[in-house]
C-alpha cells in the first residue's frame, strides 16, 4: 500500500493516486488507528518525503540527501575515517562504502589511506565538495532546520528522545 494515499473514512486505502494533498485523518480515525499505528503513519510520511527531496536533491544539486549529510560531516571532521562516519550516521559500514564511492567518485571527496595501516582511509573535501557543503537552498537539512524553528526547544528535545528510543528499539534483535 502506498504511503502517499489518503485514510478514507472506513480506513481502507483510496483506489487512485491523485496529485491532491492527502485528507488527514479526523480525530477518530487516529484514535481508531492507536498510538503505534498512528506514528508509523507519520514516520512513513516522513521516509517518503525523505526519499522523494532525495531524488530531486540528486537532479538539482548532483548528490543525494545521504551523500550530502556525508559530505557535511567530512566538511565538520576532515579526515575522518568510514568507520568514524559510520557511527556518526548510525549505519552499517557497508551501507556506507557506496556511499563514499559515489562522492569519490565524482570529485566532492577526497580518499587517502591511512600511512600506518593501509585498511583505513581517510576523507577530505575537495574543492567541489565545499560548494557541496556550502549549499542549503533545496536540500533536506534545510527543510528540518525549518521544520525545527517551528518548535519550542523542549519540543525538539522530546521529538530526539521519542526517535532515539525507537531507533535504539529498531536496532535491537528480535526476541
Amino acid at each position: 500500500m502506498s504511503t502517499n494515499r489518503a485514510l478514507s473514512g472506513s480506513l481502507q486505502p483510496t483506489a487512485s493516486r491523485s496529485s491532491r494533498p492527502a485528507k488527514a485523518p479526523t480525530d477518530g480515525e487516529v484514535e481508531a488507528l492507536g498510538a503505534a499505528l498512528d506514528f508509523m503513519r507519520l514516520l512513513w510520511a516522513t521516509d517518503h518525503g525523505l526519499q522523494r527531496r532525495s531524488k530531486r536533491m540528486e537532479v538539482e544539486l548532483g548528490v543525494t540527501g545521504m551523500q550530502r549529510v556525508v559530505i557535511r560531516l567530512i566538511g565538520r571532521f576532515p579526515s575522518v575515517t568510514a568507520g568514524r562516519l559510520a557511527e556518526l550516521l548510525h549505519v552499517h559500514p557497508s551501507t556506507l562504502t557506496g556511499v563514499l564511492k559515489r562522492v569519490v567518485e565524482r570529485g566532492y571527496v577526497h580518499r587517502e589511506r591511512d600511512a600506518a595501516d593501509a585498511r583505513i582511509a581517510h576523507f577530505t573535501l575537495t574543492g567541489e565538495g565545499g560548494k557541496i557543503d556550502g549549499t542549503q537552498a533545496g536540500t533536506i537539512e534545510a527543510a528540518v532546520r525549518r521544520a525545527l524553528s517551528r518548535l519550542e526547544p523542549d519540543q525538539v528535545e522530546t521529538a530526539r528522545a521519542v526517535l532515539s528510543a525507537l531507533a535504539d528499539e529498531l536496532s535491537r534483535t528480535d526476541r
